[in-house]
């Protein structure tokens, strides 16, 4: 093992006072056939960004819909704050792949969507709330624009700011950069660490890029092919303090994707 990360085996026995999402003994079938999840015991610590890594097929976004209460689970349960969840809740809320905007709402009335149903505010209360996160992700002036009238970085920004909006503790996000170009995608890399250093919030993200996870984790959650089991949990020990640059020549960061890609490797060949 290089010095440029931390990787350890799970312990289930850890104390759980700093997750502010567990799952336990989490187990999926569809129907008889497809065994996607076996024995998933993990904890998600409160204000941190875990990123769940693995070859296609290992069920990344299955977990992390079913913490999201969109599925359910053969086995095993969701804990948030150490109390089971059985459904979608107001502390979690999820950032699409496909951004899953609105076609015929603006991108003000977007965003302003979940504080709308929950009845969050009153309207002016919702309009402002709805334009301050606008701004932090960049899209001031957009605010009346619909969706078609926006490229696909500008979507999965308005998608982002929607889940900011509501003030979720929790924000599960699906691959959300996948759908942009590289220089976007690094963009929305460095975007998304700085506000979530503002926004204290708890993250657990999917990605199939090796470089991304390294880049935006405190922990790195490998899972082995279906049926996923955890391999190995990785910390990259990465100055937060460096700029972009350094930090992606930085060679702890360039070990950690080698290290990474080793353990990766073995399942494609």
């Amino acid at each position: 093992m290089s010095t440029a990360a931390v990787a350890q085996m799970p312990d289930q026995n850890a104390s759980t006072e700093d997750n502010i999402v567990e799952v336990r003994n989490i187990t999926k079938y569809y129907g008889e056939d497809i065994h996607a999840l076996d024995s998933i015991n993990l904890g998600f610590p409160t204000g941190q960004m875990t990123t769940l890594l693995g070859p296609s097929g290992c069920g990344k976004t299955t977990l992390l819909k079913i913490i999201a209460g969109l599925l359910e689970t053969t086995e095993g349960e969701v804990l948030i704050h150490g109390k089971p969840v059985f459904g979608p809740g107001p502390e979690r809320a999820f950032v699409f792949q496909d951004f899953a905007l609105l076609p015929w709402a603006t991108v003000i009335e977007n965003v302003g969507f979940g504080l709308e149903l929950t009845n969050k505010g009153t309207k002016p209360e919702r309009e402002e709330k709805a334009k301050h996160y606008i701004n932090e992700v960049g899209l001031g002036g957009f605010e009346y624009k619909y969706p078609h009238e926006l490229s696909g970085g500008m979507r999965q920004r308005v998608g982002l700011a929607r889940a900011l909006a509501v003030n979720a503790e929790v924000l599960l996000m699906d691959e959300p950069f996948s759908a942009v170009d590289e220089q976007t995608r690094r963009k929305f890399q460095e975007d998304l660490l700085y506000l979530l250093a503002n926004e204290k919030k708890s993250v657990i993200f999917v990605t199939h890029s090796i470089e991304e996870a390294v880049y935006v984790s405190d922990q790195i959650v490998l899972l082995s092919p279906r049926p996923g089991r955890i391999h190995s949990i990785i910390r990259p020990e990465i100055s937060r303090d460096s700029t972009p640059d350094e930090i992606r020549r930085d060679k702890r960061y360039l070990d950690t994707v080698e290290e990474i890609w080793t353990n990766l490797r073995k399942y494609l060949d």
